[in-house]
């Protein structure tokens, strides 16, 4: 099954919250309204990103960095101190941020979730903690050392914790250090032991994590960036830290943040899902990218239904500015294809405004009220057994890649449903062929466009063949037999 992902700026919804009803709102007062939405949209998994108790130091090196201040202007105008806040992703420790509510008011919130049949993700930042981590000074061996002639070749490379000692930031090799976090040393076990002690602490409070940038604890990874600071690592953090959790929470999931096509790696060490960063890139790329896009999509079963795909999330630009015309019909394929899918906080309402992970304030945005209600239905059409089941196979349509026009087939034994999506800025009447159309009635049959007008007018099917008009930037999901939807 493929489970549909909400994912929510805990503090910014909150306050969002907080303004909206007129009292302060923390996790354990959330209104039942929210959780209405939540049910009413289908959603399996609600990940709260961001609940974490903040870094003090996190917070002073967000207030007076310079290019974070910029990204802040451009989302708010102006910003007061009380806006900023530190990086979610920088974590002093596992425990509740108490200005939401704390561990209590989290499990609240999560059997509140689980009365509306829906569970709780939380994050899992397994690379790197924050320069005031509580492990600091007492363990030091937990990060990687730097000498004090490596400081005086590198010196915005780490932090002195001690006099004269100094410890390496967080990096991922190909961008600059995370100056608010610490590198993590796997090349020493009782690194392994203390996190994977963090993640079964956090395990206990919700059934699912989302792991952050997972990759870089892969072992190859961690020892080409760090073993001559640190040794070597000579065991893979993942299959046993997945394993522990597993012999407790039989039914937990492991969602991982990966680049660098680590996604297959990633999965036969124990992950669920892992993110599809191709997928992404090809769809939202301007123009999108189709030939490379059916060429992933084809890729081998077992690999593809253990992808999470999105269009956006807290790291990436908002997909409605920067698809612009090509949104819905993005958003239909997303939904269609097989895989988790991963919807974030008011993508649905087509805001078009990044929201940095530091600021507590968001700006103010015209919702779209078409775009959220496709939304709705296609989240209606995700849980049909076709597509939370169906393979997929590509289709051969009388337009070549070049045209920005595409389809493919989802099936099971007894459901069909075809796909065809025009992300060009021109209109295009396309056919198919198929054996599963052969004797299937109109009446039987379901359709779902992006665009507002009747698309019964628009095709035709003779015999095994069938004929529709897409208009710029449209897309259609067309059912049949057990796959058929109420939905036109």
């Amino acid at each position: 099954m493929f489970p549909l992902i909400y994912e929510i700026n805990t503090r910014v919804w909150l306050r969002n919250l907080t303004e909206k009803y007129g009292k302060t709102v923390t996790l354990g007062t959330v209104p039942e309204e929210e959780f209405r939405f939540f049910t009413e949209c289908g959603f399996d998994y609600v990940w709260l990103m961001g609940v974490w108790q903040p870094s003090l130091y996190s917070k002073a090196i967000a207030t007076a960095h310079p290019c974070l201040r910029t990204q802040f202007l451009q989302h708010l105008g102006s910003v007061a101190p009380g806006d900023i806040a530190s990086s979610p992703y920088s974590i002093p420790c596992y425990r509740v941020n108490s200005e939401l509510g704390g561990e209590k008011e989290l499990k609240i919130f999560r059997e509140q979730l689980r009365d509306s049949g829906i569970r709780l993700m939380l994050d899992f930042v397994p690379n790197h903690l924050a320069l005031d981590n509580e492990w600091l000074p007492a363990h030091p061996e937990y990060f990687i050392p730097v000498s004090c002639d490596e400081q005086c070749h590198n010196p915005e490379s780490c932090f002195e914790y001690a006099e004269g000692k100094y410890l390496a930031y967080g990096k991922d090799p190909y961008f600059p250090a995370w100056t608010d976090t610490l590198q993590l040393n796997y090349a020493n076990p009782g690194t392994h032991e203390m996190m994977t002690g963090n993640l079964l602490a956090i395990s206990a409070q919700c059934d699912a994590v989302r792991c952050d940038v997972a990759m870089l604890v892969l072992k190859n990874v961690f020892n080409t960036t760090w073993s001559n600071l640190s040794g070597t690592m000579t065991e893979e953090f993942w299959t046993k830290a997945i394993g522990t959790v597993r012999e407790r929470y039989p039914e937990f999931l492991f969602l991982a943040e990966s680049y660098w096509n680590r996604e297959w790696e990633l999965q036969q060490l124990g992950f669920d899902f892992t993110y599809d960063k191709p997928f992404y890139d090809y769809i939202t790329h301007v123009p999108a990218n189709i030939e490379k896009l059916m060429g992933h999509m084809q890729a081998q079963w077992h690999y593809q239904k253990h992808l999470c795909r999105f269009l956006e999330n807290h790291d990436e630009p908002r997909v409605a500015s920067k698809t612009g015309l090509n949104t819905s019909v993005a958003a239909l394929v997303l939904l269609t294809s097989p895989g988790m899918h991963l919807v974030h906080q008011d993508q649905i309402d087509g805001y078009k405004k990044k929201i940095p992970v530091q600021l507590l304030r968001q700006a103010e945005e015209k919702e779209n009220p078409e775009l959220a209600e496709l939304y709705r239905r296609l989240f209606a059409l995700q849980k049909l057994p076709v597509f939370q089941e169906g393979r997929i196979e590509w289709l051969h349509l009388n337009a070549s890649s070049s045209s920005y026009c595409f389809g493919y087939h989802r099936f099971t034994e007894t459901g069909h449903a075809f796909v065809v999506a025009n992300f060009s800025v021109t209109g295009i009447e396309i056919a198919f062929s198929h054996p599963s159309l052969l004797n299937v009635n109109y009446e039987n049959i379901g359709m779902l466009g992006t665009a507002e007008s009747d698309r019964r007018t628009g095709f035709h099917l003779a015999a095994d063949t069938m004929q529709i008009r897409l208009a710029p930037h449209e897309g259609v999901v067309i059912t049949c037999g057990a796959a058929e939807t109420s939905q036109q």
